[in-house]
């Protein structure tokens, strides 16, 4: 029922909770974006390889396209398709308009389908079809699994928990990528990469601004 409701009925949640829930869709989009991209560059490089600028198991712009996915999707969650459509058209443009814009203004390059296994439709190595049916997907996992989970547990340990939980670990989330994306940059500290680069837990250590 709580997918159901979710779908057809109008959630007035409080401001509290809501924020409660964004939080979530951020956790859960970055620990997304971490299993997938753990999973394909097994397949892809043929060993363990360590993603991300992040000392956790989440990569931060699969955090922040959940929320973009959310937003821009849920006033159509009654209509799968157009979810699908809209996760996929919406991350796709945002993927490549950041790459390019990236490499033009540093000449660097955050991800490179040029190098990489399944890009049909490659643009440039900015994106690939790969990609954008992997935003579409998620697209519907999250609005049909992940929030109905979230509100799911919502409503079994009540909304001061709730709250409690996910801005915890939303904010460890960004905690973790204000220490490696921003004080790394301008202090001598040990960042992520540097720390799984000598720990020898990874054969590859990658690791990019964006992702």
């Amino acid at each position: 029922m709580t997918l159901q409701n979710f779908v057809y009925n109008k959630n007035t949640f409080s401001k509290k909770t809501w924020a409660a829930i964004f939080f979530g869709i951020f956790f859960s989009g970055g620990i997304f974006g971490f299993i997938y991209e753990t999973i394909f560059y097994i397949i892809n490089n043929g060993a363990l390889t360590r993603r991300g600028t992040c000392f956790g198991p989440w990569i931060e712009i699969y955090g922040f396209g959940g929320l973009i996915i959310f937003i821009v999707s849920y006033g159509l969650r009654k209509k799968p398709w157009l979810v699908f459509l809209m996760s996929g058209l919406v991350c796709g443009l945002l993927e490549y308009a950041a790459g390019f814009a990236i490499y033009t203004s540093t000449g660097t390059r955050s991800w490179d389908y040029n190098t990489e296994i399944w890009n049909f439709g490659n643009i440039g190595g900015f994106i690939c079809l790969r990609s954008v049916l992997v935003f579409a997907f998620a697209g519907l996992l999250l609005m049909y699994v992940i929030v109905p989970v979230l509100i799911w547990l919502l409503e079994k340990i009540g909304e001061k928990r709730f709250f409690i939980l996910m801005t915890a670990v939303g904010l460890l989330f960004l905690i973790d990528i204000l220490y490696n994306d921003v004080l790394a940059g301008i202090a001598p500290v040990t960042n992520a990469i540097e720390f799984y680069g000598k720990s020898g837990w990874y054969p590859i250590v990658t690791g990019y601004t964006m992702r």
